[in-house]
């Protein structure tokens, strides 16, 4: 099969080249390179490189010809900085995603399209109130978050609420540009599978972490972020009380889904998560044994409004559509990452 990954030079589109490029796939990598000044050493050699951006029409149009199937996987990542990062995003998300789907259109392709999406999409999970059953949770105020008060309450009767699973079938509610723009790859590629009779299989990523994490950037995941910090011999800053829950899944077994996914004619969105939810405090203490010498974390009662409380999700549906179901052990995986290559960050 020759499959094209966009951004198959990056964190999780390099594992899925090298992945499919080690089970005998053809593999065409289309990737800016931007954030770095070479190909990257762990680029397989059997992997054609098309460099460009989604915004590079030619570029575009090089890759996909000839492909069975496509991965994408390109994306400007993370939460940003400000609302001033909004057109950067829109830019490089939404308009690198028509791009694409033109250049596909344009090639008549009805192959097989896996994109990369995120538990954002849901804003804040799924919660429920001991009263009133499941509820949706409103907007955070920042009042409520200035005086410490995280959990968010229910909107009837206002007791914290407790998170429970969320699934694909939940309202999707972005609380971010980021998750804006995730929730529009997902409606502008199944809409191209409605008009052309592609098969789409959209995949929402939870916190993904391992090796070849960009680091010492502002839209650099958590996991990448407290590392950095204990390879400085700094205490990582854990925001609000340390208490919000995700749910951390290694990179290996994120690209092994989408291999799964593009061996499968299955269409629809799942979720990619290990199953096994833990605070982001319990990432930074499985994290920092692997710095003995470091300072402890430490929670700062610090908050961001576009972050949410709680999301974690149920990876069923992949289990059952695609027969996914993540490997690798979190404190393992954590172990492990405290040592993992980081991809240093170059400025654009």
């Amino acid at each position: 099969m020759r499959v094209l990954v966009t951004g198959g030079a990056g964190f999780i589109g390099g594992e899925i080249t090298s992945q499919l490029a080690a089970r005998g796939d053809q593999v065409v990598v289309l990737d800016s390179l931007v954030a770095q000044d070479a190909p990257p050493e762990h680029l397989p050699a059997s992997a054609e490189l098309v460099v460009g951006d989604l915004g590079d029409e030619s570029a575009v149009r090089r890759a996909v010809e000839g492909v069975d199937a496509v991965c994408h996987q390109a994306a400007r990542v993370g939460l940003g900085v400000d609302f001033d990062d909004v057109t950067a995003y829109v830019a490089d998300n939404d308009g690198g995603t028509a791009n694409l789907l033109r250049a596909l259109w344009r090639r008549s392709f009805t192959g097989r399209l896996v994109v990369a999406s995120s538990m954002v999409v849901y804003g804040e999970g799924r919660y429920r109130c001991p009263v009133h059953g499941d509820v949706r949770a409103g907007a955070r105020r920042r009042d409520d978050l200035d005086a410490g008060r995280f959990e968010p309450p229910c909107p009837t009767c206002g007791v914290p609420l407790d998170w429970a699973p969320v699934r694909e079938d939940a309202p999707l509610d972005p609380r971010n540009v980021y998750a804006a723009t995730k929730v529009h790859t997902e409606h502008l590629s199944f809409l191209y599978g409605r008009e052309t009779g592609a098969a789409v299989c959209a995949l929402r990523y939870h916190n993904v972490y391992g090796p070849r994490m960009p680091r010492d950037t502002p839209y650099a995941g958590v996991a990448s972020i407290f590392r950095s910090a204990f390879e400085a011999g700094r205490a990582p800053r854990v925001f609000e009380d340390g208490a919000q829950t995700r749910d951390f899944v290694h990179v290996r077994d994120v690209a092994r889904a989408n291999l799964l996914a593009l061996d499968s004619d299955w269409a629809g969105a799942a979720n990619i998560a290990s199953g096994h939810p833990h605070t982001v405090g319990d990432m930074a203490r499985a994290l920092a044994a692997g710095f003995p010498d470091a300072p402890a974390p430490v929670t700062t009662g610090e908050y961001r409004l576009g972050d949410v409380r709680h999301v974690v999700a149920t990876p069923d549906l992949a289990t059952r559509a695609l027969g996914f179901t993540a490997e690798t052990d979190f404190a393992e995986g954590m172990r492990a990452f405290a040592h993992d290559p980081l991809r240093q960050h170059r400025p654009e």
